[in-house]
């Protein structure tokens, strides 16, 4: 297959790479990759398109979010997860679907918390719950045995001192056992589903 991985230097999008290096991977980051792209700018996210081509599988390890206490946040901090994470991973799907051949698939991230809510996490909640419902819906309509799904990983142990203060009680997943969802969802028959490695 042909898959264009969004994301591909991060700690997660690395473990996904190497588990589903059989393919053809075209790797695709803001600051590094095969091809670059800014996801809160959809002229860019076209353009790469246009350079990537015709595509098997687009999978997203991508998406920033705002963490803050509820009663400091503006509405600036919470368009933070809504412009990135949210639409940009939507806008990755809409104009994605234009350039994914028949049997394709689409992967997108959520996170734990949009089942498991955290202190200082209204954004990231609301963010991936979003991203959840629109893949549901989304996957009705693609059609050509076209897939799209989520994939909704526990925070990572790789990131887990930075995060743990989030997540009191919450047990981290290594990254390569998260990347076994994507592998699921390029590879498998999944389509509207959240795959949750928790």
């Amino acid at each position: 297959m042909k898959i264009l991985l969004v994301g591909a230097s991060g700690t997660l999008g690395q473990a996904v790479r190497q588990a589903l290096s059989r393919h053809q991977i075209l790797a695709a980051g803001r600051n590094s990759g095969d091809l670059r792209v800014d996801i809160t700018d959809s002229a860019s996210v076209r353009r790469m398109f246009e350079q990537a081509g015709r595509l098997d599988a687009i999978v997203s390890a991508t998406g920033s979010l705002h963490f803050g206490p509820l009663a400091e946040m503006s509405a600036a901090d919470f368009r933070i997860g809504l412009n990135d994470k949210l639409l940009g991973q939507i806008d990755l799907a809409l104009t994605g679907q234009h350039y994914l051949n028949d049997g394709g698939s689409i992967t997108l991230t959520s996170g734990i918390i949009s089942a498991q809510p955290i202190r200082h996490g209204a954004n990231a909640t609301a963010v991936n719950r979003a991203l959840e419902g629109f893949a549901a819906a989304a996957a009705l309509e693609l059609g050509r045995d076209r897939r799209i799904n989520v994939v909704s990983p526990n925070a990572l142990q790789e990131s887990w001192g930075g995060y743990a203060p989030y997540f009191p009680g919450f047990e981290p997943v290594p990254a390569a056992r998260a990347a076994l969802a994507y592998v699921r969802s390029v590879e498998g028959i999944a389509n509207g589903q959240t795959l949750t490695v928790w």
